[in-house]
């Protein structure tokens, strides 16, 4: 999925080397979904979860996925009800899928890119521009995922929650590797790691609020990494 790449770079260069595409969900989704799903033609399969996926996103955005039934969903994705449970059983399952495959995408791309970098400071370079360019590239899924998380059932709550605290624990990993080899001042690094998480997600949480003032994933993504390097780098006269 992904090839080796260099930061500083921008979104756009992040986009060539790595693909991030909607046909990516749908063929994982299939992949782990095949005994299940019912229609095994998978050029249908990839051309269909294209038309629900949307229309799901599309649907929540104006009233929630709670409030959407399935003939919001059928109207909306032009694809008859039997043709909706060919894919999926339930709307809850449904939920599971869009859930489960942005994650699983999302995670696999971001540590792939962090064990490319040799350094504490690469590390965490990548670790904040991946997390930020993903989340721009897949903005409407990652604000779904987050605002209809209370929707899930147990399990996938469980599953939700397990996330979020891998990606701050590959930030804690991260900044405790540079404390370690004495390149990172000694912070909290499980406080900081929350903190980093909840300035990643106010880009995709707010992305109006940014939009509107003209500030790019570039300068945001440029801005949070300054920003953890004057707060994590020890000061050059050696004090504390």
């Amino acid at each position: 999925m992904s090839k080796r790449t260099e930061f500083p770079m921008t979104y756009a260069e992040f986009n060539k080397a790595v693909t991030i595409s909607k046909r990516d969900i749908y063929k994982a989704t299939i992949a782990e979904n095949r005994e299940t799903m019912r229609v095994k033609k998978e050029k249908t399969v990839v051309k269909n979860l294209e038309k629900i996926f949307g229309a799901v996103l599309k649907i929540s955005n104006r009233k929630g996925f709670k409030a959407m039934s399935m003939r919001d969903l059928s109207r909306e994705s032009g694809l008859s009800m039997g043709a909706l449970y060919t894919y999926f059983s339930s709307k809850d399952e449904l939920l599971e899928m869009l859930q489960n495959q942005r994650r699983s995408i999302s995670e696999k791309i971001l540590r792939e890119r962090v064990a490319q970098e040799s350094t504490p400071q690469g590390k965490l370079k990548a670790a904040v521009y991946t997390h930020l360019y993903l989340s721009e590239a897949m903005q409407p899924w990652y604000f779904f995922s987050f605002m209809e998380a209370k929707n899930l059932n147990k399990l996938e709550r469980e599953k939700a929650v397990a996330s979020d605290l891998g990606l701050e624990k590959i930030f804690e990993a991260i900044i405790t590797q540079g404390q370690e080899a004495g390149v990172f001042r000694q912070r909290d690094s499980r406080l900081t790691a929350s903190i980093i998480q909840g300035m990643l997600q106010d880009w995709y949480l707010k992305h109006s609020k940014y939009a509107k003032r003209d500030i790019t994933v570039d300068q945001y993504a440029e801005t949070i990494n300054e920003f953890l390097l004057a707060f994590l780098t020890p000061p050059s006269d050696g004090k504390a």
